[in-house]
């Protein structure tokens, strides 16, 4: 698959004018094709809801675009419940996934209505003794354990997961929940990361859907819904075949017809939680070479760097980079494309072919509209970029202000530092 970038060398030089690089850019009309494509994929159930995952791009911009297109937010810290409400999204509108989850968390999540979503048996007296009581609406994590493979090897390991209950943990919370006054169930399971095959969610339904059964018989508790989690990747390398998002709801819809109809669950409703295939694609990030060396290598030197895009320095994660202007050009120079940290994995890029950059070019470093900005630090005292928005009509849109000194300092208990910027 060609990977081309959304906005063109023209656009960013008139970006630039008015916002300095870096700055990570989103496309409007993007992420709401694409979020019509989702709900269209599981138009067949009548109940389906897509969580958007607000952990992996936190912005209310963004937010309220999904919540125009019929999306609720997952939400798994106190911060993103209040972005959340910010943006107008209340009651079952939010899902609350968090783990080792601060009682207040628990209060607030309640307070605002959220379907909450417990990850360990435990957490049902913890929930008890900060309420005083059980949700008539409850949801618990499942984590099968072992190694979950799929036919085409993709493969995570649940059992080394710190995530979730196991399947008898599942019979004990189901009855224990019900005696305490809970009459709506909800199952949740997140068993693989970034697939990128149209098999995981199928198979990952027909484990839930085949538990959702036994346990609904076994304990008499009503199931309700069935959150199929995230982990519907995309393909972040060019040779990658995108996953078919209406294959990947056919499948489940086979599965749902297969399993949970003729056990008398055919009004299960069908949850996702997807953020890196919502918003994976639609966001990329925009920087400047600004350097460049000849050693035992040949580097490039941009004004961005790892506290812009943590992926590539923490996993070895590979973003395609296009050199804007030059998409028609050889990529007959390798480089390593790397930011200004003291740390030698501050690489967007190793030994990556390319065409010539001279000082001045834009990278357009692909796919991090999802856990791209999210995951900025301040390690050397680097301040966050700005985040803009690529509007359907053309026009560009700042979301997000860049931090300044102000922003780093603000912090501190002392303020004379303050005076000085």
């Amino acid at each position: 698959m060609e990977k081309k970038p959304f906005v063109t060398l023209e656009q960013i030089r008139e970006m630039t004018k008015t916002y300095p690089t870096p700055f990570h850019l989103y496309d409007e009309k993007g992420i709401r094709e694409n979020a019509r494509r989702l709900h269209q994929a599981f138009a067949w159930n009548k109940g389906f809801k897509e969580y958007f995952a607000v952990k992996a791009t936190p912005n209310p911009f963004i937010l309220k675009i999904l919540r125009e297109e019929g999306c609720g937010t997952d939400c798994s810290s106190m911060t993103e419940l209040m972005m959340s409400e910010g943006c107008g999204f209340s009651g079952k509108e939010i899902m609350f996934s968090s783990n080792d989850t601060p009682p207040e968390e628990f209060a607030y999540a309640h307070q605002l209505g959220a379907v909450i979503n417990l990850d360990d048996f435990t957490h049902i007296k913890c929930l008890e003794d900060t309420l005083g009581f059980i949700p008539e609406t409850i949801s618990c994590r499942y984590n099968p354990g072992g190694v979950y493979e799929i036919s085409n090897g993709i493969m995570d390991n649940p059992g080394d997961a710190k995530y979730g209950m196991t399947t008898d943990q599942m019979f004990q919370a189901f009855r224990l929940l019900k005696e305490k006054g809970a009459k709506h169930f909800g199952i949740h399971a997140f068993l693989a990361s970034n697939t990128v095959t149209n098999d995981y969610y199928p198979a990952l339904a027909r484990t839930l859907f085949q538990l959702a059964v036994r346990l609904q018989k076994e304990t008499g508790a009503y199931v309700e819904f069935i959150n199929l989690s995230g982990g519907v990747g995309i393909p972040y390398r060019p040779e990658q075949e995108p996953n078919d998002i209406f294959a990947i709801g056919e499948g489940v819809r086979k599965v749902y017809e297969e399993v949970l109809v003729p056990a008398g669950m055919g009004d299960v409703a069908i949850c996702t939680e997807c953020g890196r295939f919502m918003l994976g694609p639609y966001g990329c990030l925009v920087t400047q070479a600004i350097h460049e060396k000849h050693t035992y290598k040949e580097y490039v030197g941009v004004d961005a760097c790892a506290v812009n895009l943590m992926r590539p320095a923490m996993y070895g994660a590979y973003h395609h980079i296009t050199v804007a202007g030059k998409e028609e050009e050889v990529c007959d120079h390798k480089y390593d494309v790397v930011g200004s940290l003291c740390e030698n994995n501050d690489k967007f890029a190793v030994d990556r072919m390319l065409p010539k950059i001279e000082k001045g070019d834009y990278l357009v470093i692909h796919d991090t509209g999802a856990h791209g900005f999210s995951m900025g630090y301040n390690y050397n005292g680097k301040l966050r970029s700005a985040e803009l928005l690529l509007k359907e009509d053309g026009s560009v849109e700042r979301i997000r202000r860049a931090e300044t000194a102000r922003d780093y300092f603000a912090t501190f208990d002392f303020c004379d530092l303050l005076k000085k910027f």
